[in-house]
């Protein structure tokens, strides 16, 4: 998993004093039901945390990142 993203994960996890597993197994369950997980005001965190760790990424790259050799 890409680095900053998991400082992401790990700082949305803190915000909502949540350990990291709990937060992704919510994500995975809301995702798997095709709901979104996050409020609007999450939403906003995440994006306050994006721009903090510099992640530019978004879900059109999901399928496309590769691990350095």
């Amino acid at each position: 998993m890409e680095k900053r993203l998991i400082k992401v994960l790990k700082g949305l996890a803190e915000l909502k004093d949540m350990s990291l597993g709990e937060l992704l197994e919510g994500i995975c369950l809301h995702a798997i039901e095709g709901l979104c997980p996050f409020s609007e005001q999450t939403l906003d965190q995440i994006r306050d945390l994006k721009r903090i760790y510099s992640l530019d990424l978004d879900a059109s790259q999901s399928h496309s990142l590769r691990e350095k050799a």
